[in-house]
């Protein structure tokens, strides 16, 4: 197994029938960041996607690609994404979907809110933002749009989180703060997965910034989002507010009694 430059980054890109999208989102990714690899996570795709994907990796030794059993879920595709990057060294791991929504042109910016400068801290969990100012998203009809500032809003109240787009897919984690995460605790394998990691990441302490992106809707294929799905993501993160409420009483009382204040 090689070894990694202290800064080694893998761009994850999750797939299922993407073969269409598949080979301009990886040369994308390969033009605008040229020292990351990229990790291609096929689940089992009938259209042939994990074939191309091995073809684009037989020509680039920078691509690489995991082939899992059948459709699990985006969670799970992720999950086994990260061992297969924490094994290997990598330093940074970059979420990024395969349908071109997320521009791999504005990934320096985030990779750069994931890295020391003079003066400020790198952030464990950098969240490209539709919602932050700054941030756009083109080509959504409002349905759509609306439907995920709902969903940003709703978690955000519910589980008490500070944060704009709590439902963004577009992230980089660093290394640690995978290893300090219970990534068996989080259960979700679809779009709560991102909400899950999320709330996960705030409760253990890590250090989340959100940089504004332009998200834009694919041009080919066919979205997996429905409304459906959502719902169902949004019974889950009522379900983990419910759950979690007693704690957080006992937080807000604790950091309101005088001696708490005093220190």
């Amino acid at each position: 197994m090689p070894e990694r430059p202290v800064d080694a980054t893998v761009v994850i890109i999750p797939t299922y029938n993407e073969r269409t999208a598949l080979a301009p989102i990886v040369a994308r990714v390969r033009r605008a960041v040229p020292a990351a690899d990229v990790l291609i996570v096929d689940d089992a795709s009938p259209d042939g996607t994990g074939a191309l994907a091995d073809e684009l990796a037989a020509a680039d030794a920078s691509v690489h690609v995991l082939h899992r059993a059948a459709k699990q879920g985006l969670g799970a595709a992720y999950k086994h994404a990260y061992s297969w990057a924490l094994e290997r060294g990598y330093s940074q791991l970059v979420q990024l979907d395969a349908d071109g929504s997320h521009q791999p042109e504005q990934l320096p910016a985030l990779l750069a809110a994931a890295s020391p400068a003079r003066g400020v801290e790198a952030a464990d969990v950098v969240v490209g933002s539709r919602w932050v100012e700054g941030g756009a998203v083109v080509n959504w009809p409002k349905r759509r749009q609306l439907l995920s500032l709902w969903g940003s809003l709703y978690s955000r109240w519910m589980l008490a989180l500070p944060f704009r787009d709590i439902t963004a897919g577009y992230r980089v984690f660093s290394a640690d703060a995978l290893r300090a995460l219970d990534l068996d605790a989080v259960h979700s394998h679809g779009y709560g997965f991102q909400v899950d990691m999320l709330w996960h990441a705030h409760q253990a302490g890590l250090r989340i910034v959100e940089v504004p992106i332009t998200f834009v809707e694919r041009s080919e294929g066919q979205s997996k989002m429905t409304g459906s799905i959502v719902v169902e993501a949004m019974l889950r993160v009522t379900a983990w507010g419910i759950a979690d409420l007693p704690a957080r009483v006992r937080r807000g009382w604790r950091a309101r009694r005088p001696e708490a204040r005093q220190h």
